[in-house]
């Protein structure tokens, strides 16, 4: 969303500051996009859902500006009041009810087209959703289901050459190891994995366990990896000696999307532009 700087007024000592707030443009096609009652919408209405759209800061929110002898809210007057009455003056919205009542669209305006900013919105929601659905999915299945995806999921992203590289063995109760990566063929550099679908949050005594685990096996980097989150404690954990890395349910969830692991493509839209190098014409 684009944004602009404002000269604001400090009703307290009288002076000009800068502040930053969304673009007129941007007001402008958004309060076109507003829900609008048969009853209509009024400007004060406007602002405070307009102020909620564009995640205002306090500050933004009680910026003042000077009309006269009063100070009033400079993003309800300067901004969206500005952008009521030039589309007033436009015929986009009416008032029925006369000048000060509540403002309504004229007709069947059509709906400006969806801007970068509302399809990266989209695009973020959808992504949300299809994560929330894949935890759902690891956490109805089995625990040597789970261990097997993180495996797939980590040879994916680059972990490893292929599959064969890989191998679970968590059944086997190998000293809290769940997987081993060979990230070469001789398997002289290795990264091993712990794996816990737990609804419950891990905590520093099994980040401790694991550390212990890689020492056992002689190793000092390893990857846990959890459907649920980890304690303030398990993330400021310090194994010396060791790298491990932590992943929680959310960012596991995504890594699963961006590496095409448990999903699969619906629709692949393109965004289209004007190419205007081809419209240039050689006079020479």
């Amino acid at each position: 969303m684009k944004r602009e700087k404002r000269m604001a007024v400090d009703p307290t000592t009288g002076e000009k500051y800068e502040i930053e707030l969304p673009n007129s443009e941007a007001v402008k096609q958004e309060i076109l996009k507003l829900d609008y009652p048969t009853h209509g919408i009024t400007k004060k209405e406007a602002t405070e859902k307009l102020a909620e759209k564009f995640g205002l800061s306090d500050e933004q929110k009680a910026a003042k500006t000077k009309r006269g002898e009063r100070y009033l809210g400079f993003f309800h007057y300067e901004v969206v009041g500005r952008e009521f009455e030039r589309l007033l003056r436009e015929e986009k919205l009416k008032q029925p009810e006369g000048r000060g009542k509540a403002y309504v669209l004229s007709g069947d305006i059509p709906p400006p087209p969806p801007s970068d900013g509302d399809i990266e919105e989209i695009y973020q929601k959808i992504r949300e959703k299809v994560a929330e659905d894949l935890l759902q999915q690891i956490k109805a299945n089995s625990p040597a289901f789970f261990e097997n995806l993180v495996i797939d999921l980590l040879v994916k992203m680059g972990y490893g050459g292929s599959r064969e590289d890989a191998e679970t063995v968590g059944r086997s109760g190998d000293g809290g190891i769940d997987g081993i990566i060979n990230q070469d063929r001789l398997g002289l550099d290795v990264v091993y994995v712990q794996a816990k679908r737990w609804e419950s949050n891990v905590g520093s005594p099994q980040i401790a366990s694991f550390a212990g685990a890689l020492a056992g096996k002689g190793a000092n980097k390893g990857i846990f990896i959890t459907t649920s989150d980890f304690t303030k404690d398990a993330k400021a954990y310090d194994a010396a000696g060791f790298k491990i890395i932590l992943i929680d349910g959310k960012r596991l969830a995504q890594l699963m999307i961006d590496h095409n692991v448990g999903v699969s493509t619906m629709k692949t839209y393109e965004i289209k532009r004007v190419d205007s190098d081809y419209f240039i014409e050689d006079v020479g």
